[in-house]
């Protein structure tokens, strides 16, 4: 039987020197005043092999917290622990203000930028990301606010989350050639795939950026399937768990994983026991007939 490649446990961030592992920690649900706890799941992700931790600014407010709340706590864990920050790649994003509801204005990043800085208790951020594009904004001036930062030493490399082909061509345009885009962050998983035909796997293969992967379980939805089409694509990733001996999370990060562009699925259980399996998504291999099978039931149609 011939399977598609396995994904690399490592690989570089983009186009940069970072390197990064195959699959991310999201800490879109990291929260709460339990620091010991919150220390554990940290430490149980990067004993798993997962170093790319990925955060935003505006990750708080959906837990029933304040504004950078999920930040302030990684960042009192790594004032305590300051050797953790040397064993992760520290990802963030802003852009996306409450009430408003983007704003990429120079002003604004370059006082976010120093915000997430003075949360994370950290001196720079490996990646800073465009939470969403701010229609309001020329690119060329975020390319300068992005370049300063740069410059100054508070990022280490940009990408983009949320964006489209064309806007990132056009912010691209903009940017000199020591800081391209080295990564996309659409929404991507057997439920949600516009990413392979929006263009954006796409110019991510053209350009090698990196894709991270952002609810690769669709939300609960692969995990609790509550329509026709969602217990179709679970019963074939139950088969292929059921093949390599693991859960069905490992399967759909495992079919996100097997496309040629090498999407990094950002898993964002907070269990630690679920965090300790991350790594269980490298077993399970596909064929192309097994992966076109899913990508098929999810579209609710055959390809031509």
């Amino acid at each position: 039987m011939s399977y598609l490649p396995a994904p690399l446990t490592t690989r570089p961030l983009g186009t940069s020197d970072i390197p990064v592992s195959a699959l991310a920690w999201g800490m879109w649900r990291f929260g709460g005043d339990d620091i010991a706890l919150a220390q554990t799941r940290v430490e149980t992700a990067l004993d798993a092999g997962i170093v790319l931790f990925d955060t935003a600014d505006i990750y708080g407010p959906d837990n029933g917290e304040p504004f950078g709340a999920a930040e302030a706590l990684l960042g009192r864990i790594l004032a305590g622990s300051p050797g953790l920050r040397d064993r992760m790649v520290l990802a963030t994003k802003a852009g996306i203000v409450i009430g408003t509801p983007y704003d990429s204005s120079g002003a604004y990043l370059t006082a976010a930028i120093d915000a997430s800085l003075s949360r994370l208790c950290t001196d720079h951020i490996d990646l800073w990301q465009v939470h969403r594009p701010d229609l309001l904004t020329h690119p060329a001036d975020l390319a300068r606010t992005l370049d300063a930062a740069h410059r100054a030493g508070k990022i280490r490399t940009i990408g983009v989350s949320n964006h489209t082909p064309a806007q990132v061509r056009a912010l691209a345009a903009y940017l000199p050639d020591s800081l391209p885009l080295v990564s996309h962050q659409p929404e991507y998983s057997a439920l949600a795939l516009a990413p392979l035909f929006d263009g954006v796997m796409d110019q991510a293969m053209e350009t090698d950026m990196a894709v991270l992967a952002w609810s690769p379980l669709a939300g609960g939805r692969l995990a609790n399937p509550a329509d026709e089409r969602g217990r179709a694509v679970a019963a074939l990733l139950d088969a292929k768990a059921a093949e390599a001996g693991v859960g069905r999370a490992a399967a759909a990060y495992s079919w996100i994983m097997a496309h040629p562009a090498q999407p990094i699925p950002i898993v964002g259980t907070q269990n630690p026991a679920r965090i300790a399996e991350i790594p269980h998504a490298l077993i399970p291999r596909w064929t192309r007939a097994e992966w076109y099978a899913v990508l098929q039931a999810s579209m609710g149609e055959a390809l031509p």
